[in-house]
């Protein structure tokens, strides 16, 4: 639970490599994930070479932005993100509408895409399941990472994504997770209590337990 707790995303890195034995033992978590039919459906792109990485990281810039200012131009960004203070509210969104939020991918010192099988029909969660095996041994790892679909969530960015790597056409492109050794340390952020997302029976009972133990 302690491993689950401090787990946070990260998005700076130290230009210190990441050594190989280590890629290989993240990408082991990863390989021991659950999946329906025990399909296996993921695939692993481990992707060091520089060009690529900047290559990759300016796509998940300019996916991100695409998104965010087509959200900030029709004013759903407001109602879904609302922040009252007007100094940080320009901060973040000027942030988000620029890029800038994913663009940091470019910096990383190891990305590893991750690839799907199309004809799986459980593919996207069985991927997801490995990804989050594979965040959790990273921090265990005293590594950090952060998932990413900024790059490949636009069907013409995963297209960029296919060819500059070479993935065959019976395979998606599901995320990509930027990995390094942390150069930040954000505090994980407050979770909702169980008592507000549990329910008991049916939707909308409360589970008395919980409500004891929150009393």
């Amino acid at each position: 639970m302690e491993l689950i707790k401090t787990r946070r995303s990260i998005r700076k890195y130290k230009e210190t490599p990441v050594p190989d034995d280590y890629t290989v033992k993240i990408l082991e978590a990863g390989r021991w994930a659950p999946s329906g039919e025990d399909a296996q459906p993921w695939r692993f792109i481990v992707i060091k070479d520089r060009k690529k990485i900047e290559t990759l990281g300016k796509l998940a810039g300019a996916g991100s932005a695409r998104r965010f200012r087509a959200e900030f131009l029709t004013r759903k960004l407001f109602d879904r993100l609302p922040i009252p203070d007007e100094e940080k509210r320009k901060r973040v969104y000027r942030k988000l509408i620029t890029g800038e939020v994913s663009l940091f991918m470019k910096d990383a010192p190891l990305l590893i895409v991750v690839v799907g099988r199309r004809d799986c029909w459980d593919a996207v969660y069985d991927v997801s399941a490995a990804i989050q095996n594979i965040l959790l041994q990273v921090h265990a790892m005293g590594l950090g990472a952060c998932w990413l679909v900024a790059p490949v969530i636009d069907v013409r960015d995963e297209m960029k994504v296919k060819e500059l790597l070479k993935i065959p056409e019976e395979y998606t492109v599901d995320a990509i997770l930027a990995v390094g050794y942390p150069a930040e340390s954000p505090k994980p952020r407050p979770r909702l209590p169980l008592s507000e997302i549990v329910f008991y029976e049916e939707f909308g009972e409360k589970w008395p337990i919980l409500l004891e133990k929150t009393s």
